[in-house]
């Protein structure tokens, strides 16, 4: 029999439902008399998480996080993997071919999916202020998580599109003629954001699994942007408080680092199902065939030193009819999975951040450590002195690219951060410089004007 507990949450869901139907097709009804009202999911702290548990779920299912979209969508849109699936899925197959066009599916799925959530978020965040009966400290965390989750999303729409939308209500009358937001002015709007976010949250995670993210994981996002803002005394006060604090410790064991319980991981997303795989470790998997879809590239094999238990222990070698290829093999369960989720931020992240903004303040002996750590846990020689800025922050990119393949998009944005993204012509023959950017998906500019100008070379 349902429990009180799982009727709520499946009314909340339906009112999820109901407010993504709405924002999508961008008409104004009534809520239907057989469902809750929102006002009523913030009067009890309990449905307000269940909203939150929802937003999640969300991101793990069908997001910017999840594992089958920034991963794979900017790996083969660099140059880290190659993608076989050309005549099924054409939207994917101009992505790696670098012929996106303004109408392309994956591109505008990946833009409304973003969409979809940040409207969630934002309904949390206008129900819970609109709250008289939340207690004071739950408001501020309910309205914290779902702040910097909606934060994180706009990062990753602000690196791919550019100037973007950026929505904080849920009102259609605001919404469906807004303009755009400069791309500096939208990473200012976030710093203020995520810096509101450190004020809401604590340190202490509300899930002992980390699959709800804490204060830290505001920080990390936060030294991001400040990255990105060249603020890099103030990202390296961020990072340090993070790197030092007594809720991480950096991962020895390169076979432990995508174990759900490595003490490493910031924050990670739980499978939705008992046992469900993650979506990394079903995407990438081929054996004994041809890659149906996936493959990593020649670019990437080739970074790798032969000695490397990167390259032993998170890729495999598939040999058939002569021809090899190699597979991304971090997760390695395919069924009854009961010790890995998909990992959105980790520490590793955290070290070779704070050894780029030590670097660019000239702090190369200060820095090595944090390069280091993940190389000597490869197997590889450290990093030494003497060595210039250049060379040492060009030593950070190519080990950011053997750390976090395939993970979170983040060779793109990587590349983008030290604008070297032309690198990728010599990889990619179809690259050009304004593939730094994405093109608007067509069907918002023309239900929306006011997001013209088309971004350039599309």
């Amino acid at each position: 029999m349902k429990t009180i507990k799982h009727i709520i949450f499946a009314l909340i869901l339906a009112i999820i439902q109901y407010l993504l139907v709405s924002c999508e097709k961008l008409i104004e009804v009534d809520l239907p008399e057989n469902q809750i009202g929102s006002e009523q999911v913030f009067e009890d702290v309990g449905t307000a998480n269940s909203a939150l548990a929802g937003l999640y779920a969300g991101l793990w299912d069908n997001s910017p996080l999840a594992g089958d979209q920034s991963g794979s969508l900017l790996s083969i849109y660099t140059d880290e993997m190659d993608f076989f699936a050309l005549n099924s899925n054409p939207g994917m197959a101009e992505i790696f071919q670098n012929q996106q066009i303004d109408s392309n599916n994956s591109i505008a799925n990946y833009w409304a999916n973003a969409y979809q959530k940040i409207y969630q978020a934002n309904a949390i965040i206008e129900g819970s202020e609109k709250s008289s009966s939340l207690p004071a400290t739950d408001k501020n965390r309910i309205i914290g998580e779902a702040l910097l989750v909606r934060s994180v999303l706009y990062y990753y729409l602000n690196q791919l599109f550019g100037d973007i939308p950026y929505v904080i209500s849920t009102d259609y009358q605001i919404n469906k003629n807004i303009s755009k937001t400069n791309a500096s002015e939208l990473l200012t709007k976030l710093e203020n954001d995520v810096r509101n976010v450190l004020s809401l949250l604590t340190d202490q995670y509300r899930s002992s699994e980390r699959v709800i993210p804490n204060r830290k994981v505001a920080q990390l996002v936060l030294a991001k942007i400040l990255v990105l803002e060249k603020k890099y005394t103030d990202a390296e006060i961020l990072l340090k408080q993070i790197n030092s604090s007594s809720l991480y410790q950096f991962q020895p064991d390169i076979l432990k680092v995508f174990k759900k319980d490595n003490n490493g991981i910031l924050w990670q997303l739980k499978p939705l199902n008992q046992g469900q795989a993650t979506k990394e470790s079903v995407l990438y998997f081929f054996s004994n065939t041809a890659p149906p879809s996936y493959a990593l590239s020649s670019t990437l094999i080739n970074s790798f030193a032969q000695n490397d238990f990167r390259k032993q222990q998170w890729i495999a070698q598939v040999s058939v009819g002569g021809q090899t290829w190699y597979r991304a093999e971090k997760y390695k369960n395919k069924t009854d999975n009961v010790d890995e989720y998909s990992v959105v931020f980790r520490l590793e992240e955290a070290y070779l951040l704070l050894a780029e903004v030590l670097a660019r303040q000239g702090k190369i002996d200060e820095a090595l450590p944090f390069l280091n750590a993940t190389r000597l846990r490869a197997g590889l020689n450290p990093i030494t002195q003497p060595i210039t800025q250049q060379n040492f922050l060009n030593e950070i990119l190519m080990e950011n690219n053997r750390e976090f393949f395939t993970e979170m998009g983040h060779r793109f944005f990587d590349l983008k951060k030290a604008e070297k993204l032309d690198l990728l012509i010599s990889s990619k023959p179809n690259w050009k410089n304004f593939h730094q950017k994405w093109p608007l998906p067509q069907k918002e500019l023309l239900l929306n004007s006011n997001l013209k100008p088309q971004n350039s070379g599309y």
